[in-house]
């Protein structure tokens, strides 16, 4: 069976875990193991804009002894010119795996379901999965054991962001808390799964509607930019709505004296964070970037060993 890496509840917790040690040992040493020499090509997708993301696949994908492909998304024209599901079985005798990067979670799915190759999720409208395994790392890094731990995502939450968190951090028996305004919280399905994951790892989502009441005691502090792609035409308004959750100093100081700064980048200082949190010392963003090629080298190398299997 060829597994696929689509949304963070993808990976059982042990599966997790197991993604996670896998990336500690290929973060200890980048050139030592090369599942995909040969190389291998992997087909990398872009259909919205990028840098971290490219980059740190890009860079991946060749430590681990591959050729990564890049597929220009708005030549390919796919679900345009062609449809998905031809463009999947297109590629899918191209390359060994796919990773794409696109808008809409059901054609991340249907390009998985005929590709005949790994799929990966580089980010969807609904999810960051890859995101949230370099956020788990780094939390690891700074903190060690993840389960028990709380992490408190601020402002909008109804975005791919809090959805992972939810379903990501529950897997990994995290205590996730989400804050933001009125109709800016993940919907109730994705608090509803996170809870049901969390009922066998220790884990638990909830909503907390005060910013200062969410963050108070939590290990791990997390923001995202308030006008997600696509939204830009909302950003006036999402500006005077979303000001209580912006990070200061103030807010953080809620937080447990050794908590760590997360953003998954790019940040707009004096908006969703003040700059003296985004570039202080309780700020992990610039490891956690980084690490999103150490933890995308996990999930390649994981779900190459699968297809083998």
């Amino acid at each position: 069976m060829i597994r696929s890496f689509l949304r963070d509840d993808d990976l059982t917790p042990a599966e997790q875990a197991e993604v996670l040690d896998l990336a500690v040992t290929l973060k200890a040493d980048p050139y030592g193991h090369q599942p995909l020499a040969g190389p291998r090509t992997v087909a990398m997708i872009f259909d919205k804009p990028t840098l971290r993301t490219q980059a740190s696949f890009a860079a991946g994908i060749a430590e681990l002894g591959g050729h990564p492909m890049l597929v220009d998304g708005t030549l390919a024209g796919i679900g345009k010119r062609e449809s998905v599901a031809d463009v999947a079985r297109v590629l899918g005798r191209q390359a060994s795996q796919i990773v794409w990067r696109t808008y809409a979670q059901a054609s991340l799915d249907e390009m998985a379901a005929y590709a005949g190759v790994p799929v990966v999720n580089a980010l969807t409208d609904d999810f960051h999965p890859c995101q949230l395994l370099a956020d788990l790392l780094t939390v690891r890094e700074h903190k060690g054991e993840l389960a028990g731990l709380t992490a408190v995502f601020l402002g909008d939450g109804a975005c791919n962001m809090g959805n992972s968190w939810l379903l990501a951090g529950a897997t990994a028996g995290m205590h996730v808390r989400i804050s933001g305004p009125d109709g800016y919280v993940p919907a109730e399905a994705m608090f509803a799964r996170a809870n049901e994951i969390g009922s066998a790892t220790g884990g638990s989502a909830t909503a907390v509607a005060d910013p200062r009441a969410a963050v108070d005691g939590a290990d791990i502090v997390i923001t995202d930019t308030w006008v997600s792609m696509g939204k830009e035409d909302e950003a006036s308004e999402r500006r005077e709505v979303f000001g209580p959750w912006s990070l200061t100093p103030e807010l953080l100081a809620a937080a447990r004296p050794d908590a760590v700064v997360m953003h998954c980048l790019p940040a707009y200082r004096g908006m969703e964070i003040a700059a003296e949190v985004l570039d202080g010392p309780q700020s992990v963003v610039w490891d956690e970037a980084e690490n999103r090629r150490h933890a995308q080298k996990a999930i390649l190398t994981w779900l190459q060993e699968k297809a083998r299997a």
